[in-house]
């Protein structure tokens, strides 16, 4: 999946096996680019923190991503 498949301004591809590794690897990905002074990451690294902060709210968005995923596996 791409950085932007998960809300994100760009298209790094992240190869994971699972759905959660995808999402944690983009997370990281968020996190270091805003750190390198990358602003066209910002909103989506805050999207990203509020998501945990409020896992339930986010569930929509995270069970989206589970079915892309597996959708993009199949392919």
């Amino acid at each position: 999946m791409t950085c932007r498949q998960l809300g994100g301004p760009c298209d790094e591809r992240f190869e994971r096996q699972t759905a959660d590794e995808v999402i944690e690897a983009q997370d990281r990905h968020l996190r270091e680019a805003v750190r390198a002074g990358d602003a066209s990451h910002r909103e989506a690294h805050d999207e990203m923190k509020g998501r945990w902060r409020h896992p339930r709210q986010s569930m929509a968005w995270y069970w989206g991503v589970k079915r892309t995923f597996a959708e993009l596996a199949e392919g």
